[in-house]
């Protein structure tokens, strides 16, 4: 065995290590998405139809984030790269270039208007599809439209598995243990890659995402950002019109004694018994 080993050459002695701690490269895909910052007082245009992007400052979706961190955690503990993936159009350069400074070693971004869920799913899997990607990560869901389905659909249309929301994700080679969220607790699973991954807060903790430092900015100025052509992928679902949610109605106090009072308005006014 020692003969063997002078033999080997510098790559596959680095092989032969990784394979004997269960540790491989990975190819991760970071899907990320531009939404207007939290703070932001949302209005229309276009007839209700689109929303008004005058004077709106926009962020990485938060979840998105959590995935991102996430997937540079794994990046500095198993090797590999970190891609991030936007479909949307020049506007949303100055996010992806964020995603850069945080850590994503290259970036693409799809030049289309996403419309809906299936649209990006559509156009995210035509990329992806031949690509090798090891794990794909995304968050649960966008903070704008909160659709939720963008995960499932690409793990439907890449044919893998997805697993969202996700709290906690450990790789051990090609095998992913994952806790899941659901009705009063949570599910642990395992599945192999490569996977679909939904991810938010437990994927990684507040404190442990990565904030952009200065040497981060500068590099990001240099890193890849290619921009691809649609694959003119069908929406599912026409905008026909938006509206605010409605405004909330004044707050009414009742005497803790007068309980007559109280059932008479919980019925007759607010009608929840």
């Amino acid at each position: 065995m020692i003969t063997f080993l002078k033999n080997l050459t510098l790559v596959t002695l680095i092989e032969v290590k990784l394979l004997s701690k269960n540790l491989y490269p990975m190819k991760i895909l970071v899907c990320i998405s531009s939404v207007p910052d939290t703070t932001t007082k949302i209005t229309f245009t276009d007839n209700d139809t689109q929303l008004n992007k005058q004077g709106v400052q926009f962020i990485i979706n938060p979840y998105d984030e959590f995935s991102l961190s996430k997937a540079l955690k794994l990046k500095a503990e198993l090797g590999g790269t970190v891609t991030v993936i936007n479909v949307g159009t020049a506007e949303n350069d100055p996010v992806i270039r964020k995603s850069l400074a945080i850590g994503a070693d290259d970036a693409l971004r799809i030049d289309v208007a996403p419309i809906d869920g299936m649209h990006v799913a559509n156009e995210i899997a035509n990329y992806a599809k031949d690509k090798g990607y090891d794990l794909i990560l995304t968050g649960r869901e966008s903070i704008d439209f909160n659709g939720g389905v963008v995960p499932h659909l690409l793990g439907e249309l890449l044919g893998i598995p997805s697993v969202s929301p996700c709290v906690n994700l450990t790789v051990n080679g090609s095998t992913i243990e994952l806790e899941t969220l659901i009705d009063g607790g949570k599910e642990t699973l395992t599945c192999s890659t490569p996977a679909v991954i939904g991810g938010q807060k437990g994927l990684v903790l507040e404190n442990e995402l990565i904030i952009p430092n200065m040497r981060g900015i500068m590099q990001s100025r240099t890193k890849p950002l290619t921009v691809a052509t649609s694959a003119s992928s069908e929406s599912a679902q026409k905008v026909t019109k938006l509206e605010q949610p409605a405004a909330k109605s004044g707050c009414k106090i009742v005497d803790a004694a007068n309980v007559d009072e109280l059932v008479d308005l919980l019925q007759n006014e607010a009608k929840v018994i």
